[in-house]
């Protein structure tokens, strides 16, 4: 026999094989099983059994020689009380060699008209208390099978096609990187940028939904370590006129990667920022903060992303130890109308200010806003009030204009 891996499934294997037993122990026979047909061959995907067989799942046979070929071809009948009394049955060599009795079987017909196989049930001896009634109730199990398959190769196709989406987007050498400048509040003067992930206006997805898809597909590493590795190749001629940081985005997955310290190679270490993104759970931090510890060791500062949103986020903030908190745009929002913001950011700049933390918030877009985060003695700000995401090009136009407006206030002071 040639083996098959078995595919899959959205929803396991376990609600299937629980209708193969209910209706295997209904009929009283030996073993059910689910039969596809791949490639002129009968694979064996779910077995039941209530002694061990030598059926195996993944198992497969050419089709031409099992039942399930001769019942959907019309050579076999679909209800064979004895199959000693069927003159096609007796003539298969697996009637012997299983032995097979008793056998029923019913294709399993998809939505789009397609045979995917058959749901078959045997005794090994002859049952010839099996009817009609019988064969009934195989056919309502085998469209339940039929709509449970749907749902998978549905799910299949869509996964297929978010890997090539996916993967043709990094063949082509995305994602593409925008930056966005960070300002001082001190004279709003330009310190830095974050870089930023940028993909494809169709089909139309948001940056988050295209690395989702990319971690559901496996590519999440991939993804993450080739914007680092854009971002850090568009920045070099920046670094190479301006003393300023650069902020990059990493998922602790993406930190804890083999590679990820190479992509960080021959880079002026002590002018980057490691932005933690907090987007999924950590449930142990040892092997985060040891390799955050390297990174420290080599001059990078780390900030946690997003503070105030996500999963436990104040934890994270405890554990990780950042020297930058980024406040959410969700609490810089409508921060100068609304008390219940403004308390909650005092209290996380009071928090970072008692663990010398600085904190920078993101999402600044009023003046009204602005106002607030001055008054609160926030450090850093980053926001379309100050500078939208835009190319390396613009970024070097704001730092050179920041640069001017230092040179100005040097020359005052």
């Amino acid at each position: 026999m040639q083996r098959h891996d078995m595919p899959q499934s959205v929803d396991g294997f376990l609600d299937i094989r629980a209708m193969l037993r209910l209706v295997r122990q209904n009929l009283g026979l030996d073993i059910a099983f689910i039969g596809e047909f791949v490639g002129g061959r009968r694979v064996f995907r779910h077995v039941d059994a209530d002694a061990p067989v030598l059926l195996r799942e993944g198992d497969s046979d050419l089709l031409e020689e099992t039942y399930c070929g001769g019942v959907v071809e019309g050579r076999l009948p679909e209800l064979m009380p004895d199959t000693a009394r069927v003159a096609e049955a007796a003539r298969l060599p697996v009637t012997r060699t299983l032995p097979i009795g008793s056998h029923l079987s019913v294709p399993i017909r998809l939505s789009n008209g397609m045979v995917y196989g058959t749901f078959c049930c045997f005794g090994h001896a002859p049952d010839h208390s099996l009817n009609q009634r019988d064969l009934a109730v195989m056919r309502t199990f085998a469209g339940l099978v039929a709509q449970r398959v749907d749902r998978d190769l549905q799910a299949e196709s869509l996964l297929a096609a978010k890997r090539a989406r996916i993967r043709r987007l990094l063949d082509d050498g995305g994602p593409t990187i925008v930056f966005q400048p960070v300002f001082l509040m001190d004279g709003l003067v330009p310190v830095g940028a974050e870089a930023l992930s940028r993909f494809p206006a169709d089909p139309h997805r948001s940056v988050e939904t295209w690395f989702t898809d990319a971690a559901e597909v496996g590519l999440q590493i991939e993804m993450e370590h080739r914007a680092i590795a854009n971002a850090l190749d568009a920045y070099a001629p920046v670094w190479a006129r301006h003393r300023v940081q650069l902020g990059l985005n990493a998922s602790p997955a993406a930190i804890l990667a083999p590679g990820f310290l190479d992509l960080l190679a021959g880079t002026p270490a002590d002018r980057l920022v490691l932005e933690v993104t907090e987007h999924e759970r950590i449930d142990d931090y040892a092997d985060l903060l040891a390799a955050l510890g390297r990174l420290r060791e080599r001059g990078v500062r780390i900030a946690i992303d997003d503070v105030g949103a996500g999963y436990s986020s104040m934890s994270r903030v405890v554990a990780i130890r950042p020297d930058i908190i980024k406040l959410d745009r969700e609490i810089v929002h409508g921060l100068d109308t609304d008390l219940m913001r403004q308390a909650l950011a005092r209290a996380l700049v009071d928090f970072a200010e008692r663990c010398g933390c600085k904190v920078v918030a993101e999402g600044v877009e009023t003046p009204g806003e602005l106002a607030v985060l001055s008054e609160l003695k926030v450090q850093g700000l980053q926001g379309y009030l100050l500078g939208r995401p835009a190319g390396v090009d613009a970024m070097e136009r704001v730092l050179a204009q920041g640069a001017r407006r230092f040179e100005a206030m040097a020359d005052a002071g």
